[in-house]
């Protein structure tokens, strides 16, 4: 049975459309919910893979999260065991910082929707290539980081240089949002404080504008992200039959 790891930071970023396929296919899941347990301490040694999801919060934080500290060692042992990590947003900036590569601001934040410019290497990709010759993806985040020594790039957009690596065979960072549909992104811009980002980013479109564009994109998303998502979780294996712990 292919257990398989999952950090969450923060309740309003879940697994979104990951959630279902991971269910359909049968792995036993293990939520890790740091904004409830801060001081867990969880083993990716009895675990088959590893997804990081996104979070409010920067790799900057880290002095004063001792989660983050927590989960950076976890993506550090998981790449060593050679397991398949996934890290989405925060999730992809903490395996680039584990891997050695600076996190920073960001030149302008990205929120909203942005066309994503896949590289070569990414339409040759066995699990990126559902997003080869580009897409809109969705984004919110005000960092970025440099490519590791070593990965390859995957994506880029013109106003963030790093979208997407792997290293190795098995380990994704990708800085966009490819789990969000509508009612993820409504719930995301109807929260105060990410309402206030919002107003604060100086970006030339607002959140009317963003929920509008996401009644178009959000399904297109929708459907370029699950045969990428199927591809990984091919990575971690195909359980016999299904079994899934609930959320805590």
């Amino acid at each position: 049975m292919s257990r398989l790891l999952v950090f969450q930071h923060v309740a309003a970023e879940p697994l979104g459309t990951l959630d279902p396929l991971i269910r359909a296919r049968g792995h036993r899941i293990r939520f890790v919910n740091f904004e409830r347990e801060p001081e867990a301490q969880p083993s990716v040694d009895r675990y088959h893979g590893l997804i990081v999801l996104g979070g409010p919060m920067n790799v900057v934080d880290s002095g004063r999260r001792a989660h983050l500290r927590t989960e950076l060692k976890a993506i550090e042992r998981a790449l060593h065991q050679d397991k398949p990590v996934f890290g989405i947003c925060l999730g992809a900036q903490l395996l680039a910082h584990v891997l050695g590569a600076p996190v920073r601001m960001n030149t302008r934040p990205e929120i909203g929707w942005y066309e994503l410019q896949t590289t070569a290497a990414g339409c040759d990709d066995p699990v990126f290539a559902p997003l080869a010759g580009g897409a809109r993806v969705f984004q919110w985040h005000s960092y970025t980081f440099d490519l590791p020594s070593g990965a390859t790039q995957l994506a880029r957009t013109e106003s963030c240089e790093q979208q997407a690596f792997r290293y190795g065979d098995k380990a994704y960072g990708v800085q966009f949002h490819p789990e969000v549909d509508q009612p993820l992104i409504e719930r995301w811009l109807g929260t105060p404080a990410y309402r206030e980002e919002v107003c604060a980013a100086g970006l030339d479109h607002d959140a009317d504008a963003i929920r509008e564009h996401s009644e178009t994109h959000a399904p297109l998303l929708g459907e370029r992200a699950e045969p990428l998502f199927n591809a990984f979780l091919d990575l971690i294996g195909r359980p016999a039959r299904r079994v899934v712990l609930p959320s805590r």
